[in-house]
């Protein structure tokens, strides 16, 4: 069989310009076109051309750099940097512009508040085409790495121990500082020595400075390589990171807005990411759904005050277990008199409030009913007889329970997986993104824009075509 040789000293016409290396289809002219329909002013960028010193790079060439750098997995500012020398679509995108990785590090850093703000442009402009709606919205979060690592998390109870444990080093140390003067003063080892003393009394200080920072913020942990962060718990285990959030529309799957949060778990983030999505599309929704996760009686209060009907189930519907005789489901409440009533006719009145968990505590009224009663060692084994909790919110609670199991209700809740859940799976498995790059909450949050704003535009080039994108963003 035959084979191709290639010949690097062949004689070949290559195009006169940059411009002719790229076909009028290619995808990296949706970006270039998108990115050109910014507005830099409200971004917070300003341009001053006549500024004195060395020039800088044009900041819409950088933005475009970064945006399409991390449409295909490409963070580092080492590789970006490298990808300006040898790959065509970055040249042509750059228009030949070669910043080092220090330039490109430098400029997503001191520019976190303009790329957080790229995301809601870009709702924004896919209103004006008509690809996002803004009727119903759905709400999820995912678990994302800092770039921290969860053994520079410290607790009160670490940071004890480890002091406890130090101070005897430093006296193990000392007495060796005593018997080595006695033997030989001045020598190479009495200087080892004193350094290591040094080096574990700086600890100590940073130790007890941490200590001090827990107690006067109480807080229950803190990172001490990026102090916003939590502890995050995912497959892989538990790490230092960030409940990141996104709200999607429904009409093609497009993230209306994003966010990030410095908690470890969903449950006080559902009316904070819908006001927000409503807040960028300048109207509210008519419909807001997300699972379980976000079920907190006192969050979905607040969207459902504003008329916008919410489809969140509660933990009890998600797991759908059949309902037992003696459930709370099964005692009525009796609102005028604040009473709950047992299978067997008998009261269950108010008895206190339980701060810590917010929900009031009703009590059988005689607890001889419960002792005496045939069901007793079914219903309840406490000898004080039985005892039911009401949240503070339980009218909401179950007004939503029911609401959830309306035929259309349900019809819009299967369809929250394929809506939502699709932006984390391009952002963590096609782009690779394990981690953040950068550290702080405002850092990350901007991350999260430009990775928000890559979804939506590989999404849009799938929707509309590259050519026609280009044409109405520009347009």
């Amino acid at each position: 069989m035959a084979y191709r040789y290639g010949d690097r000293n062949q004689m070949q016409f290559f195009p006169p310009c940059i411009e002719e290396y790229v076909a009028k289809d290619d995808p990296v002219r949706a970006y270039d076109a998108f990115v050109e329909s910014l507005n830099f002013n409200e971004l917070g960028i300003v341009a001053f051309e006549d500024k004195v010193g060395n020039p800088g790079y044009d900041p819409k060439a950088m933005i475009k750099l970064l945006i399409y750098g991390y449409s295909y997995g490409i963070r580092s500012s080492r590789k970006l940097e490298r990808a300006t020398c040898h790959n065509i679509s970055f040249l042509w995108l750059m228009g030949g512009l070669k910043p080092d990785h220090k330039t490109i590090a430098r400029f997503r850093h001191d520019n976190k508040s303009a790329l957080k703000n790229i995301l809601k442009q870009c709702a924004k402009l896919y209103i004006k085409l008509g690809l996002i709606e803004g009727n119903t919205l759905f709400v999820d979060g995912s678990k994302i790495r800092t770039n921290a690592s969860i053994k520079h998390t410290w607790t009160k109870q670490r940071c004890e121990h480890y002091l406890k444990h130090i101070d005897k080093h430093i006296e193990s140390i000392l007495s060796e500082c005593e018997s080595i003067d006695a033997e030989e003063e001045n020598s190479s080892s009495i200087v080892k020595v004193n350094d290591e003393l040094k080096d574990t009394q700086a600890l100590k200080l940073k130790r007890e400075t941490i200590m001090q920072e827990l107690k006067e913020q109480n807080l229950g942990s803190i990172n001490t390589t990026d102090p916003d962060c939590v502890k995050v718990k995912g497959r892989q285990g538990i790490h230092a990171g960030y409940n990141s959030q996104i709200v999607v529309d429904e009409k093609n799957g497009l993230i209306a807005s994003s966010d990030v949060a410095d908690e470890s778990n969903d449950l006080n983030q559902f009316a904070a990411q819908i006001d927000n999505a409503n807040a960028t599309l300048g109207q509210k929704c008519k419909t807001a759904c997300s699972d379980a996760g976000y079920a907190a009686p006192e969050e979905l209060k607040k969207i459902d005050e504003q008329s916008i009907k919410v489809i969140v189930p509660s933990q009890k519907q998600t797991y759908d277990r059949e309902l037992k005789p003696f459930d709370k489901e099964n005692f009525p409440y009796d609102a005028n008199k604040d009473r709950y009533i047992c299978p067997e006719g008998h009261e269950l009145t108010y008895n206190h409030f339980c701060k810590g968990k917010n929900h009031r505590v009703y009590q059988i009224k005689d607890k001889t009913h419960c002792r005496a009663c045939k069901h007793f060692g079914i219903c309840t084994t406490s000898k004080a007889g039985r005892r039911l909790r009401r949240l503070q919110n339980e009218d909401i609670k179950i007004k939503l329970e029911k609401q959830y199991k309306h035929e259309t209700s349900q019809a819009i809740y299967k369809l929250r997986k394929q809506k939502v859940e699709l932006p984390f799976g391009h952002i963590k498995r096609n782009l690779g993104v394990n981690a953040f790059l950068l550290k702080g909450i405002d850092g990350v949050r901007a991350e999260m824009s430009l990775l928000a704003s890559c979804f939506n535009i590989v999404r849009m080039i799938n929707i509309i075509g590259v050519t026609t994108f280009a044409a109405k963003a520009t347009g």
